[in-house]
């Protein structure tokens, strides 16, 4: 599973919710909605996510970034960076 990075410490993310009024609740109820099996993103994954310092979470699950960038209606690359090279497949 690969995780993707969180752009400028989450501030795009807030920047994008607060210019369509969303808390952090209502993101994520709305992801849930744009979410096949209706599971959505949980209230506090959002909140890590989106959060700042201490409480705020740097990587996330691939399924979560792009969850979250649908119910914003925008694209993953402009929230969350993509690494170049899986963790998973590389050989240690």
């Amino acid at each position: 599973m690969t995780d993707l990075i969180r752009k400028g410490a989450g501030q795009p993310l807030r920047d994008a919710m607060r210019r369509r009024g969303l808390t952090q609740a209502a993101l994520a109820a709305k992801t849930k909605g744009v979410d096949a099996s209706g599971r959505g993103v949980s209230l506090g994954t959002i909140i890590k996510i989106t959060g700042r310092g201490k409480y705020g979470a740097d990587r996330c699950r691939e399924r979560t970034a792009r969850l979250i960038a649908a119910a914003l209606g925008e694209p993953v690359n402009d929230h969350f960076l993509t690494p170049s090279v899986s963790t998973d497949t590389v050989e240690r």
